[in-house]
């Protein structure tokens, strides 16, 4: 809720219930937890969909707009098929549900136990993470999928599992590791993405919330005093969905 405006804004008042995105200012964009922050009036922020409770809108964030950046980088549309690695983390289940709802069909990477999660929210396929992603994926489809999504740190399975996507096909990372050159031979477009502050697509997803057109995927909410509990399961990298942090009454 604005709390406060400054001089010459008129897009906002005080009182406005509002969602938005941090500012990249170097002490809050590298992780922080806060009642009140600054933030600019354009940009950052948009007004709370009233049928959206404050967890909800809270985390669609930079989390689905990663997911919009990194569906768009692709260019994901009807009849493709997209291998998303990270699929079960916020930025992923956000990615299958864009994806999906562009008519591509979705090779999800998770766990045994998120597969019915994950499957809720679109994907078609899923595939074990913790075995051989290429070589599975090889196997059921030889020809390899249209493009690949990633949104988790992948090490040393980056390039095998790049290596599935067919010639002249498309990577999109959030994660780094694309590189462009190397896939040049193939032409193959490959693109490291980033989700930043851009009133366009962040009103966009956010109206996508709203709508319906995507479910935010919040599977636990913490109080600020669980905040280390939260944290920890964020950092296992094993979390499901989004975590919800609730601060102040």
């Amino acid at each position: 809720m604005i709390d406060s405006v400054g001089d010459g804004v008129t897009r906002f008042a005080v009182g406005d219930e509002v969602a938005g995105i941090t500012p990249v200012e170097p002490h809050v964009s590298i992780g922080s937890f806060s009642e009140y922050v600054a933030a600019p009036a354009e940009g950052f922020i948009e007004r709370k969909p009233e049928n959206l409770t404050f967890e909800q809108a809270a985390s669609v964030g930079l989390a689905a707009l990663t997911a919009l950046v990194a569906v768009d980088a692709v260019g994901a549309s009807n009849g493709d098929l997209v291998l998303i690695a990270g699929a079960t983390g916020g930025v992923g289940s956000y990615a299958v549900q864009i994806t999906t709802r562009r008519g591509s069909t979705v090779i999800a990477t998770g766990l045994p136990e998120d597969e019915e999660w994950i499957r809720g929210l679109g994907a078609s396929e899923v595939v074990d993470y913790s075995g051989d992603v290429a070589a599975t994926v090889r196997e059921k489809h030889p020809e390899g999928p249209d493009a690949l999504i990633v949104v988790v740190p992948l090490g040393e399975q980056f390039g095998p599992t790049a290596e599935l996507v067919k010639d002249g096909g498309k990577i999109a990372s959030a994660v780094g590791g694309a590189d462009a050159e190397a896939f040049a031979s193939r032409k193959i477009d490959a693109a490291n993405i980033l989700g930043q502050a851009d009133p366009g697509p962040y009103a966009e997803v956010l109206r996508m919330a709203a709508d319906g057109s995507l479910t935010v995927p919040i599977t636990r909410t913490y109080t600020f005093d669980e905040l280390p509990e939260a944290l920890g399961l964020v950092g296992k990298r094993r979390s499901r969905g989004k975590v919800a942090v609730t601060i102040g009454s």
